[in-house]
């Protein structure tokens, strides 16, 4: 589409590997020349390692080119995943010989061995390109090692490169291949690109394919090819390819950093924002999101407060979520000449510690109202009467001692009349206070007692 806007022969940047288009810099020419030598020499196996699109099958793809037909074979495996019985098929039907699936596996290799006397015989080669190797299986990977011990006293009669991802030097380095990784006789890495390659891959492109005059993508759009790329040549070639439609679109001849932006945004590999933004600047952005997020919750943390039940004027009302509330109703049945004498009580009650929360304190229940009882003497039995008729020591103690609670349980119902059994079965109070007191005998400050009703028979 934008071939003829920048007066472009062919397209640059296609991700299908062009032998034409070749870029022997970033030590792309050095490791091919070092593996036309590898082959020819004869000895061992070889390796070469890169990232995925770093150039691995261009640099196939041109091995294949610069090595002399008339003089070596080659023969490909495209497909790693082979099982490791089905190898010396697949090498065979590559050399077209004459064999059937169902051919027996020890047939097979007699016949491709005749088969590479006879190239031997003729100083001919045969050179095995195993492409995607980090996939094959170990035991693929050790048929292989074997088809290497096919030699004469003199040569080896086959040769094998392997072309890998670096999962393959991980898969090699493994125990039990070790006789393998002992045979590889050569190894080259892939590097990425860096700023200065990428620019000088991107003009030699360029002019292979008939751009003519200056530079046609600026310093600082290269500088974003370099950092969006990460200098593998696969995505190089997709964002140059993006940037230049981009610049069409605006009917323009220089490529900025703006079009490479908009490249990156339309390309897949570019949805990664760890990729976008760099290891450097995603672990300064995670950094901020991590302190930010400590900051609201600090911000926002639940506050408890301490509060003290307030006495105001002759009764003293405890919150509802204090240890104790104070039942309205007692008060106002009190007799009010002793009204005085109750605040002064309530006063002293909210300076005393308050009572243990969490699981060991005892709740009020969903109806029940929590019972303030003072003055009472040294033994409830001695101060609360029987449950009925309203008799008993309740009845004759002063109205100041003790509150009428006769009266309030026959006013609450039949559970108020259980919580009454139960403050019945409780111990004296003197038992219940005497381990607050050296003495052993009541506090003389703690002489208020909280009781809260629950609703069960086994237990207050």
């Amino acid at each position: 589409m934008y071939y003829a806007h920048f007066g472009l022969k062919q397209p640059p940047f296609r991700i299908t590997p062009d032998t034409s288009l070749f870029f022997p810099g970033a030590n792309r020419g050095a490791v091919l020349d070092a593996l036309v030598y590898a082959i020819q020499s004869g000895e061992g196996i070889v390796k070469v390692v890169g990232e995925v699109g770093s150039g691995k099958t261009m640099l196939c793809r041109m091995l294949e080119k610069e090595l002399p037909a008339d003089r070596i074979e080659i023969v490909y495996l495209a497909n790693p995943r082979l099982p490791a019985d089905q190898v010396l098929h697949a090498i065979a039907f590559e050399l077209k010989l004459d064999i059937r699936e169902n051919t027996p596996r020890l047939e097979v290799l007699n016949r491709l061995q005749q088969h590479l006397l006879e190239c031997h015989a003729r100083n001919r080669q045969v050179v095995v390109f195993v492409e995607e190797a980090q996939g094959m299986p170990i035991e693929t990977l050790e048929e292989i090692r074997l088809l290497s011990n096919l030699e004469t006293r003199h040569n080896k009669l086959l040769q094998i490169v392997l072309f890998g991802q670096p999962e393959l030097d991980e898969r090699i380095a493994r125990p039990e291949i070790r006789q393998l990784r002992e045979r590889i006789t050569y190894s080259f890495e892939l590097t990425p690109f860096h700023t200065n390659d990428i620019r000088e891959y991107l003009n030699s492109r360029l002019r292979a394919c008939g751009w003519r005059r200056g530079e046609l993508f600026d310093e600082a759009a290269v500088r974003r090819i370099d950092r969006y790329s990460r200098g593998l040549v696969r995505r190089i070639n997709i964002l140059a390819d993006k940037a230049l439609l981009a610049a069409y679109a605006e009917n323009r001849t220089n490529v900025t950093a703006a079009d490479v932006e908009r490249a990156a945004r339309d390309s897949e590999f570019m949805n990664n924002a760890r990729r976008v933004l760099g290891w450097p600047a995603a672990a300064a952005a995670a950094a901020i999101v991590v302190l930010a997020a400590a900051a609201w919750w600090w911000q926002s943390r639940p506050v408890v407060p301490v509060t003290a039940p307030v006495a105001t004027g002759p009764a003293a009302v405890a919150p509802a979520t204090g240890p104790a509330a104070v039942s309205t109703e007692s008060r106002q049945s009190a007799a009010p000449e002793d009204a005085a004498a109750e605040a002064g009580v309530a006063e002293e009650a909210a300076a005393e510690p308050t009572p243990p929360s969490g699981p060991d304190a005892r709740q009020p229940g969903a109806e029940g109202e929590a019972l303030l009882i003072t003055n009472v003497s040294d033994s409830l039995s001695a101060t609360i009467g029987p449950a009925e008729g309203g008799t008993g020591a309740a009845a004759e103690a002063p109205a100041g001692d003790l509150l009428d609670l006769d009266a309030l349980l026959k006013e609450a119902g039949d559970d108020e009349t259980r919580m009454r059994r139960q403050l019945e079965a409780q111990p004296p109070e003197g038992l219940m206070l005497g381990a607050l007191s050296p003495e052993g005998d009541a506090c003389s400050v703690c002489w208020a007692i909280v009781y809260r009703p629950l609703y069960d028979e086994g237990r207050l």
